[in-house]
Order: C-alpha cells, then structure tokens, then sequence
C-alpha cells in the first residue's frame, strides 16, 4: 500500500525546516554512515548527524505534525516512530536500488524498531530539482514520487525502491520508518480501507446502527490484528 500524505508540514514549517538544515554546516555528514552492507555501495548522499542539535529540532517539528495528522495515523497505526532523519542530494547523488533493513536501533535509547513502513517528506519543491525522484517497486509495478514541498509518500519497508540521479539542484528530504500495530500490509489495507469508508459515512445520513456496527468491526480487527 502507496499512501499520500499532502501538506503534512504547512509552508511556513518547510522554510523554517529548510532554514535551519541549510545553516547546518558540518551537521551534514556522509550519508553511508548509516547504511547497511546491501546499502552502503549504491548510496550516495548526505544527511545530518541524527544526534545533532539541529537534528533534534527539526524531528520535534515532524513528530508533532504527524502525530496531529488523521490520515497518517489511520494508514501507518503507528505504535513506533523512528526519530526522522534528514538527507540531502546534490548533482550526481543517488541512492541505488535497496530494501531497507528489517530492524533498526534506536539512536536515542538503543531500543530495536522493525521497520514495518518507510516514509519520505518532501522538503524541496519538484522545480528545484531534476532527476531525484522516488522510485517505488510493488506488486502493481514501479512508481514514481516526486512531490511538493510538505508532502509524504508512505510505503512498505519491504519494497524495493531507489532514488535516481540528481542531475541540477539539489534535493532535500526527511524519511522515516514507522513500526506499526498492524505489521502485515494487507490486513493495515484493509483497516484503512474501512476507517475511510466509516469516516465518509459519518458526514451523510447512513443508518446509525450499520455506522457503529462497522465501527466495532473495525476495532474488532484492531484487536485480532494489534501486535505491540
């Protein structure tokens, strides 16, 4: 499941974030830092040291917008969030074809996170920059993401997926991984699904005991599915 998140940062927030991780300085970092031995020879870029001050800050600014964010929280059922990381591509960076890790160490209390979702946020606006684009393999074929500044693409971890070539400007993004209630993707479709059906029902006049039947119904596969 390919899910949009539009405007999940406001304008205002976009320049404040990129205000902040374009003064960053020695903050932006090698981005092989952090990846995995079928990562590391494919990717490159930069990103900002997730320990950093500036790090901090900007995670705060995401966590809290996501966190207040119906549509995240009805498609990820997220019972983990992965402090946010922030990369940055400029002319000739990419990052191969991959799947993320299954399992991530927490970088503030070393905890361990499966990553049941993948998320990238947007911070760039698509005219800024050519190549760049998220590149998303499912069952259904390949996608290609490339949207507005303050816009998130949420995915399953296990995809393969790929961010192609900058050719002129330069990209900046946040990504992310969520480990979610509901760790199989089918089963979260389906919850999706319905909270969505549940949500339009509620704004017309559709007979109140089907509404709560479907309600319970839902929160009955919550239960059956729930795994935290």
């Amino acid at each position: 499941m390919l899910i949009h998140l539009p405007q999940v940062l406001a304008p205002e927030q976009v320049t404040q974030l990129r205000a902040a991780l374009d003064q960053a300085g020695q903050a932006w970092v090698d981005g092989r830092v952090t990846a995995g031995y079928q990562g590391a020879p494919v990717k490159l870029n930069q990103q900002i040291d997730e320990r950093s001050a500036v790090a901090l800050e900007c995670q705060r600014v995401i966590t809290t917008a996501l966190e207040r964010n119906a549509l995240f929280i009805s498609a990820a059922l997220p019972n983990v969030l992965y402090p946010p990381m922030f990369n940055r591509y400029g002319e000739g960076m990419g990052f191969g074809s991959h799947v993320d890790g299954g399992v991530r160490l927490h970088p503030h209390n070393g905890s361990k996170l499966r990553t049941d979702l993948s998320a990238t946020l947007f911070l760039s606006e698509p005219q800024a920059y050519e190549g760049g684009e998220l590149r998303i393999e499912d069952t259904y074929g390949t996608h290609s993401v490339k949207l507005p500044a303050g816009d998130m693409v949420l995915y399953p971890s296990t995809s393969l997926h790929e961010v192609t070539t900058v050719t002129r400007g330069v990209r900046v993004a946040c990504f992310t991984w969520v480990q979610s209630m509901v760790r199989d993707d089918g089963e979260r479709a389906l919850l999706f699904d319905l909270d969505n059906a549940i949500q339009r029902l509620n704004t017309t006049e559709a007979d109140d005991v089907a509404r709560r039947t479907l309600v319970g119904t839902y929160h009955n596969l919550l239960r059956k599915w729930a795994d935290m």
